[in-house]
């Protein structure tokens, strides 16, 4: 199968490059600087496909997805701006004329439900320890257009990221965060999301993910 990755270079993206690759998956990652990835270039061969642009230029994203991707996952971060929510918007659009149908994004557990404030997000409520509130806003606005599409979207949403190993071992939860989950490493929310590509249990869902 071939995977249209997106930040690809990124704490939770390298992980997921790392285990589609193992699994003999073709990858197509969009990045604007290829040479983050020649390692893996030298050791995969033509099993990596790396396209050179920005995942906010309508051109390079239906550049990338002329690869013919059967999924993509972005593992893109906000970079303190609107980059989440343009690319989104392009993904939609791209995905929607290619006939491509299922995406999976990491998000932040800020856009899930709050328990304590029923029908307000977490970083809405009394449960956010975060002064700002610009990252969740814009994961937000991705959540919407997602939910406003015709796709197969999965939102991952983890709680606190430190680096860390993969363990496999992690609780998840449909639209909230798991009780009392405080952390969930980058290799740990790599493995969920890149399990999430062939897997349709929570298709057009948020998913909280936590120790």
């Amino acid at each position: 199968m071939n995977l249209l990755l997106l930040g690809a270079t990124g704490r939770v993206g390298r992980f997921i490059l790392e285990y589609a690759l193992a699994d003999g998956h073709t990858v197509t990652a969009l990045v604007r600087s290829p040479g983050k990835l020649e390692e893996y270039a030298l050791k995969y061969g033509a099993q990596l496909q790396i396209v050179q642009g920005d995942a906010t230029h309508t051109e390079d994203v239906a550049r990338a997805l002329a690869d013919g991707a059967s999924a993509v996952i972005s593992a893109l971060n906000t970079d303190g701006a609107t980059t989440l929510s343009v690319n989104i918007d392009l993904l939609v659009r791209h995905m929607q004329k290619q006939s491509v149908a299922r995406l999976i994004t990491v998000g932040t557990a800020g856009i899930l439900q709050s328990r304590t404030e029923p029908g307000m997000f977490r970083y809405e409520s009394s449960e956010t320890r975060r002064r700002s509130t610009r990252a969740a806003e814009e994961h937000r606005r991705v959540y919407e257009l997602l939910r406003a599409s015709a796709l197969d979207w999965t939102i991952v949403c983890p709680t606190y990221l430190p680096d860390g190993a993969r363990t496999g071992i992690y609780r998840v939860e449909k639209d909230f965060l798991p009780e009392g989950g405080s952390q969930i490493t980058t290799a740990d929310t790599a493995d969920f999301t890149y399990r999430q590509w062939k897997s349709d249990e929570f298709i057009h869902a948020r998913v909280g993910i936590a120790y």
